[in-house]
């Protein structure tokens, strides 16, 4: 079972690569295929798959099969986690 602090650094992971954050950034228009995404990133298929266990580990995006196609969708739930993560964790105490 991962720390608070290991389920935290999980999230930063999952927005500290522009590849990821393209791959956000195209799931924020709704669920898309893997092969979508691997058309739009100049990346191989093992690449993708990498940089989508890291997003899916991190709550932040969720994966469904179907058939042989895996499509992936940001997660209501792990979204407003890391918005709420990072409101706590920069929020200024009072003086």
């Amino acid at each position: 079972m991962p720390t608070i602090h290991e389920k935290h650094a999980a999230v930063f992971k999952a927005f500290c690569d522009e590849k990821r954050l393209a791959i956000i950034t195209m799931l924020h228009k709704g669920e898309r295929c893997a092969c979508e995404l691997q058309e739009y990133l100049p990346i191989g298929q093992s690449t993708l798959s990498h940089h989508m266990k890291i997003l899916c580990d991190s709550g932040v995006v969720v994966g469904r099969r179907e058939g042989k196609w895996i499509y992936y969708s940001i997660s209501r739930q792990g979204s407003e986690y890391a918005v709420e993560l990072l409101k706590q964790l920069t929020a200024v105490s009072p003086d």
